[in-house]
């Protein structure tokens, strides 16, 4: 495709990309569909990537300048915007969460990254990276901290958490660092910016015994789920996977405490906390 020029980088290049994809789509006459067949894709697929949610892998890049012609501008542009402050594994997930309407996530042992304090964050860095220099530790905890800008908008994204019981009790960093991180999303809470519910240590085995669970909903694209284990993750789209864990999140909101009980045991831990931390 003569005459084309890079995208600009600065500018949410997944969207341009994604709207050139589309664009080189319909005038090559196929469907989302037909284009994702040949790639081995769906065409919900093709459309997460038209519309932003999805990355273009720089392997489906190749392949799509090949089938639409453009030359290797899909391949150009897109290795640039594919480029990351986050761990590989987690890249699209953060992507995805940053244009997100809603999410929906269960975490079993830590505060997830959207309800963080710093010196929470950092401590679990700490924890989890025991050799990294303080240098490495600080450009993660930012990073971190990037990712909570998004409740500063009033009401987008909705977010709705689920925490074990486990999350209030694991002292990350201390009685001083629990107690700040606690109080933050009790004020979240109380500010009505985040929907909060805790699943007690008295409910037992439950749906997601086995690990984490995040659902991030977009108005115009389907639903994704990230599963995230020891080093590594995915996210899911295919329908009947994502009506599964849809089902499995319904099932943990009903088996924990309601969202103003989830509250005051927040405030109660954090309360606790606070005490400890004054003892001499």
């Amino acid at each position: 495709m003569p005459g084309r020029k890079d995208l600009d980088p600065s500018s949410n290049p997944r969207a341009l990309i994604g709207a050139e994809l589309r664009h080189a789509r319909e005038k090559a006459g196929l469907s989302q569909e037909a284009c994702g067949e040949p790639l081995f894709v769906s065409g919900s697929y093709i459309g997460a990537m038209e519309n932003g949610t999805r990355r273009i892998p720089v392997d489906i890049a190749i392949q799509l300048d090949k089938m639409l012609g453009t030359g290797d501008f899909f391949e150009r542009n897109c290795g640039a915007a594919n480029q990351s402050k986050y761990p590989d594994h987690f890249a699209e997930a953060a992507d995805a969460e940053a244009v997100a309407e809603r999410i929906k996530e269960y975490a079993p042992l830590l505060i997830p990254g959207l309800l963080q304090t710093e010196a929470y964050a950092r401590e679990m860095f700490r924890g989890g990276r025991p050799t990294e220099t303080d240098a490495t530790i600080d450009k993660l905890v930012e990073a971190r901290l990037d990712r909570t800008h998004l409740l500063e908008d009033p009401t987008k994204p909705m977010v709705w958490a689920i925490l074990d019981e486990a999350v209030l009790r694991r002292e990350v960093g201390g009685p001083e660092v629990m107690a700040e991180a606690l109080g933050h999303i009790a004020a979240l809470i109380r500010r009505r910016r985040v929907i909060v519910q805790v699943l007690p240590f008295s409910e037992g085995a439950h749906v997601a015994t086995e690990g984490s669970l995040k659902l991030m909903f977009f108005d115009e694209a389907p639903t994704l789920v990230y599963l995230q284990a020891l080093g590594t993750g995915r996210l899911e789209d295919d329908p009947a996977s994502v009506a599964r864990y849809e089902l499995t999140y319904d099932l943990l909101g009903a088996s924990a405490l309601s969202p103003q009980e989830s509250l005051a045991l927040i405030e109660s831990v954090a309360e606790d906390y606070a005490h400890e931390d004054q003892e001499p």
